[in-house]
């Protein structure tokens, strides 16, 4: 349980989390959404202040902190994960808030029915969108919380709730993408899925490979 762990535990994972989203984001974005450009030029990889970060990459950052982490402090891998896992939402939904406020990562345009869509002055048009930030603050950021809170209160064995969060979040970010408007330099790829929606599929079966590659051991 946390009780398990110091307040420099708690510090270090939190630092060397928060390293390994921002590196790991910067880095996947380069990696995943513009690699040609990036390898042009390499420098502007560090330009960080004209934005560009990808969660998959702050993901696999995460993982790689975590994993140095539990080796430096003989921890169990899985069991800092576990542990690290839940903080993500709530940080995700704080994300989408600041997209929200700034305007940007809009959403798909809407049907000018929709009650609460929105108009995105900097998307370059004044038709109503969806708020697609919002969506993605309610199902990655709250709902995501809650099923993780009410996963872990249940009896599961060790790496399933790091299993639950690939799982969930993986779902959920697939459907909020359906209605995010895809990055205008890579538009919709194969089967009209976007970027996003594809880095969710592997991110997926990694969860149903690790619950069920869990569910086999005998560590609780």
């Amino acid at each position: 349980g946390a009780g398990a762990w110091s307040r420099k535990d708690v510090e270090d994972i939190l630092f060397l989390g928060v390293m390994g989203v921002v590196i790991g984001g910067r880095i996947g974005y380069c990696l995943f959404y513009k690699p040609g450009y990036y390898l042009a030029h390499p420098l502007e990889i560090f330009a960080v202040w004209q934005g560009g970060m990808s969660f998959h990459g702050g993901l696999l950052g995460v993982i790689v902190s975590q994993l140095w982490f539990a080796r430096s402090r003989h921890k169990q891998f899985w069991q800092v994960m576990d542990f690290v896992a839940p903080c993500v939402p709530p940080g995700l939904a704080a994300g989408r808030v600041g997209n929200f406020i700034n305007g940007e990562l809009w959403g798909r345009l809407a049907d000018p029915g929709l009650p609460w869509g929105m108009v995105f002055p900097q998307s370059g048009s004044m038709q109503p969108r969806h708020p697609s930030q919002v969506y993605q603050f309610l199902l990655e950021g709250l709902l995501l919380f809650v099923l993780m809170w009410l996963y872990g209160r249940r009896q599961h064995k060790q790496a399933q709730v790091s299993a639950v969060f690939l799982i969930g979040y993986g779902v959920l970010r697939f459907v909020a993408e359906f209605f995010r408007e895809p990055d205008n330099f890579l538009g919709l790829l194969a089967l009209g899925m976007s970027m996003g929606q594809w880095l969710c599929v592997p991110m997926v079966l990694a969860g149903i490979g690790l619950w069920l590659w869990a569910d086999r051991r005998n560590v609780a």
